[in-house]
């Protein structure tokens, strides 16, 4: 039986840059900033880079070790690997697992990605000058309730994403990874040196750094356990497929540390472009999602160069968009041109279409859709529009489980020799590598699946491991 041969990376740099901006996404701008301050500043940094290194990075290295073992999409790798181990092809559920979870959060992340895009034309504009908060309220209001206008930028998000992918490997993902991802840094330290000359950058150094161990609780471990391993990107087929298109001769553990600490950098980065403005406009830093989009545009309204401020942030809003977003549709991309014989173009169009389809009940979720909860006798679902659902499903169920299988698939399923091997691994006792072992079999099965327990059933956890006032 022949397999479909892919193209591999032409360099360890451009596998980083497709891999960093895989990862890096519009949680990192304003989700980790948030959370850390709140969860005690300096003190969840510390607990979030301990639990990053012990989890995180450990399950991003399985992932593309399998990727790479594999050498197919995320479906053909599982596919492979259970048929040369002699183990049941049920393990194939991992491959289809993060496939179709990248796709139906790509169908939704292109949405919100379209809002990045529609934003920056509003900062080239001058939209947001003299705006207060009511103002920017509205305009995002206003924006999200035109069914039409929402269409058009979710269209023209994902026409993007599908014309970068149609490229292939070399002349798509790497040329645009190896762009936009030297220019995401170039404008980040950018607006940090801005907002360091802001009266509220000390602020926002304390809200970020100043270590406040009162506000730690055994919840803030599995928030910082949950944002490690949702921020790098793993169980959702991305990082699988990029590992398989990677030469033997990269190291995947360098190469995974790059990626979780970059990962890292780029959110702490963030925080400190974001809450000095924040601080010196006195504007509310726990706004969450609405941070970006309400809060943050006043603050460019109300600077002398807000147009440049503004018009850099929302460039970098979209180019960390679009860098994951291709990273979402190629895992469905690289199965379908396995599977079929039209070629990488149709694969990509038919592929990409379908996703864009099923955005269109993301747009609808925020206008005409806004009440309509079509799982609420489920219980858990109620209350959730079908973006909502979405959103819930992928992140809540199926990437925790498949971060679980895909664990326990590479820690005791595949031979010790071909993992020692995948990871350069030359004598058996070395430390790091029982470390690794240890992580992936015992240590991030369990913790993942507190972290799925802490979002199905958030009351109970939190009853379980905080003590009774």
């Amino acid at each position: 039986m022949t397999t479909f041969a892919h193209e591999h990376w032409s360099s360890r740099f451009a596998f980083l840059m497709a891999a960093i901006g895989s990862a890096v996404g519009l949680g990192n701008i304003w989700r980790f900033p948030f959370i850390a301050g709140e969860n005690g500043g300096a003190a969840f940094v510390i607990i979030y880079m301990m639990t990053t290194l012990g989890i995180a990075l450990p399950i991003l290295m399985a992932e593309i070790l399998i990727g790479r073992m594999g050498g197919q999409s995320p479906i053909g790798s599982m596919v492979r690997l259970a048929r040369q181990h002699k183990k049941a092809r049920l393990w194939a559920v991992i491959g289809w697992g993060g496939t179709i979870g990248a796709f139906v959060v790509l169908s939704y992340y292109s949405v919100i990605g379209g809002w990045a895009l529609k934003y920056t034309t509003l900062a080239v504009s001058n939209a947001f000058a003299g705006m207060d908060g009511e103002g920017s309220g509205a305009l995002f209001a206003d924006f999200t309730a035109s069914p039409l206008t929402l269409f058009f930028w979710h269209t023209a998000f994902m026409g993007i994403n599908i014309v970068i992918v149609i490229g292939g490997l070399h002349k798509g993902i790497e040329r645009a990874v190896t762009t936009l991802m030297p220019l995401l840094f170039l404008l980040l330290l950018g607006m940090v040196v801005y907002a360091a000359q802001t009266p509220g950058f000390d602020q926002a150094l304390g809200f970020l750094f100043k270590a406040d161990f009162s506000k730690v609780t055994a919840m803030t471990f599995l928030t910082a356990v949950g944002q490690g391993f949702f921020s790098v990107s793993v169980a959702l087929g991305a990082m699988m497929t990029y590992g398989a298109y990677l030469d033997q001769s990269v190291s995947i553990p360098r190469s995974a540390f790059i990626i979780a600490l970059a990962d890292t950098g780029v959110a702490l980065l963030a925080g400190l472009a974001i809450f000095p403005l924040v601080f010196t406009y006195a504007l509310a830093p726990g706004a969450g999602p609405g941070l970006v989009f309400v809060t943050v545009p006043i603050a460019f309204g109300q600077m002398d160069n807000g147009v440049l401020v503004g018009t850099a942030f929302f460039v970098l809003l979209s180019v960390a968009a679009i860098t994951s977003a291709i990273s979402l549709l190629e895992p469905a991309v690289s199965w379908a041109e396995e599977k079929f014989s039209g070629g990488r173009r149709t694969a990509t169009l038919v592929v990409g279409g379908a996703c864009w389809l099923l955005g269109l009940a993301s747009v609808l979720s925020f206008n005409d859709w806004s009440e309509f909860y079509p799982l609420a006798s489920l219980g858990v679902l109620d209350g959730k529009t079908v973006f909502d659902i979405f959103d819930f499903t992928v992140t809540s169920w199926v990437q925790p489980t498949v971060g679980i299988l895909m664990a326990l698939f590479a820690g005791w399923v595949l031979s010790r020799e071909d993992v020692m091997a995948a990871l350069g691994v030359t004598r058996a006792g070395e430390l790091w590598f029982r470390l690794w072992l240890f992580a992936i079999r015992i240590v991030c099965p369990l913790a993942i699946l507190l972290v799925f327990a802490s979002a199905v059933w958030p009351d109970f956890v939190a009853s379980m491991v905080q003590p009774a006032d």
